[in-house]
């Protein structure tokens, strides 16, 4: 990729789920070294761009395209993006009962060495790479050996998310409400993690309700979604003015 093209670029997309329209001609364009944050009212289509981004499915695209390091992905399958570099931590992480978090995540790490011609690790030299990582979202390695996310609290369920995020080095990460249910501790930790992480070969999407979460991590852009689309662009200072007025005097 070329540094002048944008990492992504959302052009005119029109997406329905069982015919009801969600994006209506949505356009976005990220660089690299971008943090971008989307805020907008409950049922504004937020989460459902995350979803379309990594290919949910569910989601129909009507018109439109999405242009992911220049070329378009919109056929690529789930597992096909994410190979990619494209990667989105969950609002609500899904629990895995039989499957432990090590092998969960040496699987997914292996898959992606595999895909860029890398040499696979076995368990033993797996362990000290993902030691490593446990300490940037201040994990004990005793979660390794738990099942994916069955039994954590909210906060370890959305530590573990950052940690998969940081272990597969993600360039496009779409990190979905990761602050709700967090507490400031907990906030503190994975905005710690996600700033470590952030570098000029990389770009986030943040998408939240709230600008606490963007207090720790300062976003380049802030973009309002209503009704399926972006309305409203503008700085950090966009994000402080929501919190003050909330969202009507946008309409």
């Amino acid at each position: 990729m070329k540094n002048n093209t944008p990492i992504l670029e959302v052009k005119n997309l029109q997406v329905s789920i069982n015919t009801n329209e969600i994006l209506k001609d949505l356009n976005l364009t990220i660089n690299k070294g971008e943090i971008h944050a989307i805020m907008g009212p409950n049922g504004s289509g937020k989460s459902t761009f995350s979803k379309i981004l990594t290919g949910h499915p569910a989601y129909k695209i009507l018109n439109g395209d999405i242009i992911y390091k220049g070329n378009s992905i919109v056929n690529l399958e789930t597992e096909q993006r994410a190979l990619l570099g494209i990667f989105l931590a969950f609002q609500y992480p899904i629990e895995i009962p039989g499957v432990s978090n090590e092998d969960f995540l040496r699987l997914a790490y292996n898959a992606k060495q595999k895909f860029n011609n890398k040499a696979e690790v076995d368990p033993l030299e797996f362990l000290g790479i993902i030691n490593e990582k446990l300490e940037l979202v201040e994990m004990s390695p005793v979660f390794l050996s738990r099942n994916v996310n069955e039994g954590f609290s909210g906060g370890e369920k959305k530590r573990n998310e950052i940690l998969q995020m940081i272990l597969l080095d993600a360039e496009l990460c779409i990190l979905d409400e990761t602050d709700s249910g967090l507490d400031i501790d907990a906030l503190r930790i994975i905005s710690k993690a996600i700033n470590a992480f952030m570098n000029k070969e990389k770009s986030i999407i943040l998408i939240t309700h709230y600008q606490r979460l963007l207090d720790y991590v300062k976003p380049n852009f802030v973009h309002v979604m209503q009704n399926g689309k972006i309305i409203k662009t503008g700085t950090f200072e966009l994000a402080k003015e929501l919190e003050l007025k909330g969202y009507e005097w946008l309409k």
